[in-house]
């Protein structure tokens, strides 16, 4: 199953359903302060990681361009997936604008969603590269050295 086409879209059709109705349930996020200061920190780290990523190198989908480059600097240097951190710590933006059953319950699907992305896209890269195997023992998943 970590193969399959079809799953990759499934978790990529999951996590755009769950941003945009946060965002349409939150639309009230945009004109608060700490909701518009998370998404703004959000956004200087995601152009951080860019640099050290390149766009050619970035896919939303969860699987491994034939042409991707292992990236080791930057964000990456202490972490394997920053993109997926910015993503988790967006979700923090509707949240402080509104703590509700409905966003709780779409930010742990997102969260799920996020959390099968990395494991597929891990699995992938263990099968492409032996460095990898090496960089999942020197970096964290997510949180610079905790998880």
């Amino acid at each position: 199953m970590l193969n399959n086409k079809k799953y990759s879209f499934l978790l990529v059709t999951l996590q755009f359903t769950c941003i945009s109705l946060l965002i349409i349930l939150n639309l009230s996020m945009f004109t608060k302060t700490i909701p518009l200061l998370i998404l703004s920190l959000s956004i200087v780290f995601f152009l951080y990681t860019l640099l050290f990523n390149s766009i050619s190198n970035f896919n939303i989908i969860p699987d491994i361009k034939d042409n991707a480059k292992l990236i080791t600097t930057g964000a990456y240097k202490y972490i394997r997936h920053p993109m997926y951190l910015t993503v988790i710590v967006t979700m923090f933006a509707p949240l402080s604008n509104s703590i509700n059953y409905a966003n709780i319950s779409i930010c742990t699907t997102l969260t799920i969603t996020i959390l099968l992305k990395i494991k597929k896209e891990e699995y992938l890269w263990q099968k492409k590269s032996k460095a990898y195997k090496r960089y999942m023992k020197k970096t964290k998943m997510l949180i610079p050295f905790v998880l």
